[in-house]
């Protein structure tokens, strides 16, 4: 059966905990302080099972996260990186591309619509541009372009004075 290491035989000092501390008040990341106060935790000489239950993490976590700061006595080491994050969605249709075929008339080019929808246009970009784009990109992308997209709005008139005499019926008795 292994024993738990102490925090002196992991290689935690008081002044680690101090760094680690001091670092914990200043973290505004939900991550950074997830990771600083496991770290902490154990430098204050609780076990790597405890934290991990109290973490919500593995244990496997734990010892990762407490490697990557035994490395260099660090708190920078615990602290999120940028990441690439997921590839942009149809590259090729650009806010120039999408205000360019938001100035044509659907009639023109053969819609069977006065205006464009979300649906119609995405359809028209991704044939046009050989992209797909779904509906959900090209609102977030209008949105970022600063382009709202209003509903069409209906535009009532009065009634003609002779209105019943054009459809046929009678002026008065």
């Amino acid at each position: 059966m292994r024993t738990a290491k102490g925090p002196h035989e992991l290689g935690l000092s008081h002044n680690d905990r101090r760094r680690l501390k001091q670092a914990l008040r200043s973290a505004t990341d939900a991550r950074d302080f997830r990771r600083l106060q496991a770290v902490l935790l154990v430098a204050q000489g609780r076990s790597i099972a405890e934290v991990a239950q109290v973490a919500f993490v593995s244990s496997r976590s734990i010892y990762g996260w407490l490697g990557k700061y035994l490395e260099h006595h660090r708190v920078e080491d615990l602290l999120e990186r940028p990441r690439s994050g997921r590839p942009p969605a149809a590259e090729v249709i650009t806010d120039e591309c999408i205000k360019r075929e938001l100035a044509k008339d659907p009639t023109a080019l053969g819609y069977s619509t006065k205006t464009w929808t979300v649906r119609v246009l995405a359809n028209h970009l991704s044939r046009t541009y050989d992209c797909p784009i779904t509906e959900c990109t090209l609102r977030r992308r209008l949105h970022d372009a600063g382009l709202s997209w209003k509903r069409p709005r209906y535009s009532f008139s009065n009634k003609a004075p002779h209105c019943a005499q054009k459809k046929g019926l009678s002026c008065g008795a």
